[in-house]
């Protein structure tokens, strides 16, 4: 390849070898908004943000706790609920991505690291070892309150402010996703004999 004599660049060799320990500088900061074409206020959108990252982070939580659940369950429904909570954990997973990209549409920073997550999560941590099931179960159950909670505050919030899609979002796939498998978990924890004698 030629270049003229002028030109200040030379041009780079060509190679396979990765460009590793890159470092950078931050270009948007956790806590802020830019300006996309999204036709929201620099407020709705702040708020929004604010509210999302609340319940990405408790979802993420809550979605690890699924996966230590499905690791650590025993007894006589381990095969059942060694299943269930998998699936559960998965659908945690679609909405985690699903919250993350519209912070992201909205203009924000999506809460990612786990450490970060855990410092703002209003999930209690759960121990380190294995629980009975039933502890476990109500344990994702109160998680699921939290979230929902959140949820339906902010799904009001967001739809008094003119955010649709966050509003949509909250409604049509959070809150729903958390109300089926709560009542999936709760109907574990009845005391029912299988068959009457």
């Amino acid at each position: 390849m030629t270049t003229n004599k002028g030109s200040a660049e030379a041009p780079r060799p060509r190679s396979s070898q990765p460009w590793l320990n890159q470092q950078g500088t931050e270009i948007q900061e956790f806590g802020t908004v830019r300006q996309l074409p999204v036709v929201l206020s620099y407020n709705t959108r702040m708020n929004s943000c604010q509210r999302l990252n609340q319940v990405l982070s408790d979802t993420q939580i809550l979605h690890s706790l699924y996966k230590k659940h499905h690791w650590l369950v025993r007894g006589q429904t381990f095969y059942q609920m060694h299943l269930l909570l998998d699936k559960h954990a998965g659908e945690q997973a679609a909405l985690i991505d699903s919250i993350a990209e519209r912070v992201q549409t909205l203009g924000g920073v999506a809460v990612g690291d786990p450490r970060h997550t855990a410092e703002i999560t209003n999930i209690p941590r759960a121990p380190d070892g294995v629980e009975e099931v039933p502890a476990m179960l109500s344990r994702l159950l109160a998680a699921h309150e939290t979230i929902l909670t959140e949820c339906h505050d902010a799904a009001e919030q967001a739809a008094e402010m003119g955010d649709d899609g966050t509003n949509d979002l909250l409604v049509s796939e959070v809150i729903r996703t958390n109300e089926l498998q709560a009542w999936f978990l709760s109907e574990h924890l009845v005391d029912t004999p299988l068959v009457h004698t």
